[in-house]
C-alpha cells in the first residue's frame, strides 16, 4: 500500500472550516496519515482524566488536543 501524501505538513498555518472551532487559525502539530487527520494547536480540546503517577502526584484532569479530519482544515498562506 502506497504512502498517502497531503498538501498540509507539520508547522503549516491552517484554518478550521468545519466543526466547533470553525474559523480559528492555528499551527499543525502533527499529521496522522493512517487516520487522514491532523492535530491542530489549541483546537478540539477535550479534558482527559489522569491517574496519579510519579510525575503527577495528584492526578486529575488534563487538556488534550484531539485529531481533526484533514477535509475540515484548509491551508492559509502566510
Amino acid at each position: 500500500m502506497a504512502n498517502k501524501k497531503f498538501k498540509i505538513k507539520k508547522g503549516d498555518q491552517v484554518m478550521i472550516i468545519a466543526g466547533d472551532d470553525k474559523g480559528k487559525t492555528a499551527q499543525v502539530l502533527k499529521v496522522l496519515t493512517k487516520q487522514d487527520a491532523v492535530i491542530v494547536e489549541g483546537c478540539k480540546i477535550v479534558k482527559k482524566a489522569v491517574k496519579p503517577s510519579e510525575e503527577n502526584k495528584d492526578g486529575g484532569f488534563q487538556d488534550k488536543e484531539m485529531p481533526i479530519h484533514i477535509s475540515n482544515v484548509k491551508k492559509v498562506e502566510a
